[in-house]
């Protein structure tokens, strides 16, 4: 999130500008509003501009909301991704450091906000012996087996950090005599849990297709790649909606990948993505 463009876009909503950033119909009928939330997103494991984030959301008296999903055990200056604004949200799904197979955590220094959450998670009933309902609330609790295996991998956390920190190092040293290619440095006072390695094809050095063809190249060799993040305004489903941005995120699409990242990467998996690697680029 750019902290620049974010208060671009709460300017916009407060002076009932949206119709000018989409096309959905409905903005026509809008006008001036208060964004209801902030959503930064860490992505990749990488924390996000908090600070800048902070200030502004202080300035406009709005909430802000964390989707530190990939962000388990990253931090800023020693503060958690997930801490910094009203709620945050972990997620446990299959392919993160620490997983429950499905599912997530919500976190909260509001008491309030935890009491309102966990009672709109077991369906909103009331204290009562009957099923009581004066909301509508939904089964989106984790069962206690699985919130028991999430407890134990907690554990492991620190050690699976430093396993992905290791696949990033690695990458990093194979690939510092390529032009051309960038990784995702940590700002000072950053830490990344390096969920996701990824690089970057600079347009100076390589043409468009490039991501592409070494995704084929690699899994020709049976290691599997994947694009950075399609970026939500360019999805068919919100085409229609406003967007306030530059194209920084278009063109990590365009031109990002993500490489092997498992904690579970060996030295013999590392050789293997070496050679695939190292023979697309000679």
């Amino acid at each position: 999130m750019d902290p620049e463009k974010l208060e671009e876009a709460i300017i916009a909503c407060l002076e009932g500008r949206l119709s000018e950033h989409g096309t959905h119909p409905l903005l026509k009928e809008l006008g001036p509003k208060k964004p209801k939330a902030i959503l930064p997103v860490h992505l990749y494991g990488m924390p996000a501009q908090m600070e800048a984030i902070m200030e502004i959301a202080e300035r406009y008296d709005i909430p802000v909301l964390e989707d530190a999903a990939e962000a388990l055990g990253a931090h800023i200056g020693g503060k958690q991704c997930g801490t910094f604004g009203a709620l945050g949200v972990y997620s446990f799904n299959g392919n993160k450091i620490i997983t429950t197979s499905s599912g997530g955590a919500l976190v909260s220094d509001q008491k309030d906000l935890i009491e309102l959450s966990r009672k709109l998670s077991t369906q909103a009933r009331e204290a009562a012996v009957h099923y009581e309902h004066t909301m509508v609330g939904f089964n989106y609790r984790l069962s206690n087996v699985l919130a028991g295996i999430g407890i134990g991998q907690m554990k492991v956390l620190d050690e699976r950090i430093s396993l992905r920190r290791e696949n990033f190092d690695f990458y990093k040293s194979l690939l510092k005599d390529i032009p051309g290619i960038s990784l995702l440095e940590e700002p000072e006072g950053y830490f990344s849990n390096r969920w996701l390695s990824t690089i970057y094809f600079q347009k100076e050095y390589y043409p468009a297709d490039t991501k592409d063809k070494l995704m084929i190249h690699l899994q020709r060799l049976n290691i599997e790649t994947r694009p950075l993040w399609k970026p939500m305004h360019i999805q068919p489903v919100f085409r229609t909606y406003p967007y306030i941005g530059a194209d920084v995120a278009e063109d990590l699409f365009d031109r990002g990948l993500c490489l092997p990242s498992g904690s579970n990467l060996d030295a013999s998996d590392r050789q293997r993505i070496q050679e695939g690697l190292l023979s697309f680029f000679q």
